[in-house]
């Protein structure tokens, strides 16, 4: 299959290179576009009510450093990379958003192969959820 848009999902680790690099060999290979995804955990949904300080601010600043880096791994994949964006929420959730809103036809994420992995993985959930095909890059 011909892929016309590729989105990666990065957590932001000293591995996220790893995933652009990949992606971006396959998106120019295929004259695919390729999109940049970075999920936040919500931290004001998380502690309503048992802290007494205002999250948003905080927050705003988290979305902007992910958005910098989100921006300088694009600008070392050697490929255009058409959108960058940073979510919160249910990871799940905003990568099928992601994918319905740019037509993504692939989802390319990596998957840590370390102990905590095996517990909790959320690319375990992307799998039941996600409608289109995943390309997982297993990271040590």
């Amino acid at each position: 299959m011909a892929y016309k848009h590729i989105l990666v999902a990065i957590d932001l680790s000293d591995d996220s290179f790893i995933l652009v690099n990949k992606a971006a060999t396959l998106a120019k290979e295929l004259e695919a576009k390729l999109s940049l995804i970075h999920i936040d955990v919500n931290y004001a949904e998380l502690y309503t009510g048992l802290i007494d300080i205002n999250l948003s601010d905080t927050q705003f600043k988290m979305f902007d450093d992910a958005q910098k880096q989100l921006q300088a791994l694009a600008e070392k994949a050697n490929y255009p990379v058409s959108h960058t964006l940073v979510g919160s929420g249910d990871f799940s959730d905003e990568i099928c958003q992601a994918i319905n809103n740019l037509d993504i036809e692939l989802v390319v994420c990596g998957h840590h192969q370390d102990f905590w992995s095996k517990i909790l993985s959320s690319t375990k959930q992307l799998m039941n959820a996600t409608p289109i095909d995943l390309l997982m890059v297993p990271l040590k």
